[in-house]
């Protein structure tokens, strides 16, 4: 029996089309890695220091998977993309390549003789680099048949282990697709010694078929999404091959017993209104007991608890939750389930925090302006700002202000009741604007104004780690 792998490209898709949080960008992996995929495919990177921490993050809770991110035409992207995915327990990186004249010439701005060129060195910089590199063919059904195969070629004995071609207008009927494959297998040999992939848009809803007729025609990798509906369907073709795969000699190892629930999963946290809008808003929602702690509870129990909701947290993000636990549950007798999913979501897998607040202190009344002093601490030196302002949180924001001498647009400012009651904790989500980018920013705390300062202090993070 041959093996198919599938390559799940849900997280490249859906970090294309939805807004989603650093919390879901974690949390698609592991689901994704639970249903026992091959391949896990990212987005690669465009914001050097954001983008290389979510595929560091991404990369250290996947534990089966391979995880594969595309690297740009050009050897200092390979660089930066490995040093971002070396830590994965399988890394991968992918060389993407449009070989049809069009795309070529418009998007690429190369010449055949100067792609094939192209092709060669950075495919060979990545084998450098690991042994597992993908080449992947965009467009192939559309290139001069001629140069598709010498590009085929080229990437292969650059050491390309995986050659993939796309089908990216999903233009072609199943049986125009084995065709094709028949061809490149007549014409490029050297495919026998290594693993042949497809990618196949569903603009004719032929997708799934096309990858049932090329898995019957040589194909042993798939291209698949667990929610996007332009692509190879994964539940589809976890489906097919369960049904009908012993009968024409290959298998998979996708766990489908589970795939029904996750893909549920995957689709409520791409297609919840709160995703799409807010990027701390929780991702996912699954059955989870409730539990209810207190400031008498351990470390221990508290990382249990985390473990519990889904988490998977390092040494250094389990000490950051426990610190912000400690300082929820002296201000309240029971923390729940909920309130510690805010604490972790706030508290962990964050950049790096340039600045600290030390302390704060607020004076405000209904017959003057408030006060508030601000202290902060970056990289050991202590820093102190003081303002007015129209009430506690403005004076607040004008203190930090002070300090930064500097001032940043705020887009937005929302604050939420997370629990009810008396001791019910409060989150604000504040969006800073630097530079014409917009950078969010979460607190939690039983006290509204000590949120709204650990937002804005988590946002300010972001704006320095990126800008730095």
């Amino acid at each position: 029996m041959n093996q198919i792998r599938i390559s799940d490209t849900t997280l490249k898709q859906t970090g294309k089309e939805f807004s989603l949080s650093f919390k879901e960008k974690i949390e698609l992996p592991k689901l994704l890695d639970k249903l026992n995929v091959n391949v896990i495919e990212l987005e690669g990177i465009s914001q050097p220091k954001v983008d290389a921490l979510r595929i560091k993050s991404i990369a250290s809770t996947v534990k089966n998977s391979i995880v594969a991110v595309p690297v740009s035409l050009n050897k200092e992207s390979v660089d930066a993309t490995w040093n971002a995915v070396k830590e994965a327990k399988s890394p991968r990186l992918q060389v993407f390549a449009s070989v049809s004249p069009v795309q070529m010439e418009y998007l690429f701005h190369k010449k055949p003789d100067a792609m094939l060129k192209t092709i060669e060195e950075i495919v060979t910089a990545c084998c450098e680099k690991t042994s597992d590199v993908e080449f992947i063919a965009d467009d192939a059904t559309r290139s001069d048949a001629a140069f598709l195969y010498q590009a085929l070629k080229t990437a292969i004995a650059a050491g390309a282990k995986t050659v993939t071609v796309c089908d990216a207008t999903g233009a072609m009927l199943p049986e125009e697709f084995a065709e094709f494959l028949d061809a490149l297998s007549q014409n490029v040999p050297e495919l026998a010694d290594v693993v042949l992939g497809l990618s196949c848009s569903n603009e004719l809803a032929m997708a799934d078929a096309c990858a049932i007729a090329a898995i019957r025609h040589g194909v042993r990798e798939i291209k698949a999404s667990a929610y996007c509906a332009n692509q190879i369907s994964l539940p589809n073709v976890a489906r097919l091959l369960a049904t009908k795969g012993e009968s024409f000699g290959v298998t998979c190892d996708l766990r489908t017993v589970e795939m029904n629930r996750i893909v549920k999963q995957i689709a409520w946290i791409c297609e919840t209104t709160r995703s799409k809008n807010s990027p701390f808003d929780n991702g996912v929602q699954d059955d989870v007991e409730e539990m209810n702690l207190t400031a008498q509870d351990t470390i221990t129990t508290v990382l249990k608890a985390v473990e519990k909701l889904g988490y998977d947290l390092s040494e250094e993000d389990g000490a950051k939750v426990w610190e912000a636990f400690q300082k929820i549950a002296t201000r309240k007798d029971v923390i729940s389930s909920k309130e510690l999913d805010t604490i972790v979501a706030s508290s962990a897998m964050q950049v790096p925090a340039t600045y600290i607040l030390t302390s704060y202190h607020i004076t405000a009344s209904n017959t003057a302006s408030s006060m508030a002093q601000m202290k902060l601490e970056k990289n050991g030196q202590a820093l102190e700002g003081v303002a007015l302002g129209d009430g506690p949180v403005d004076a607040a924001f004008l203190a930090l202000e002070n300090i930064l001498g500097c001032h940043y647009e705020l887009d937005d400012f929302q604050i939420r009741s997370v629990t009810e009651g008396r001791e019910a904790m409060g989150e604000t989500v504040i969006k800073l604007r630097s530079n014409g980018k917009i950078y969010s920013g979460r607190g939690t705390s039983t006290d509204i104004i000590g949120s709204s300062i650990q937002a804005y202090i988590s946002a300010l993070n972001k704006i320095v780690y990126e800008e730095a």
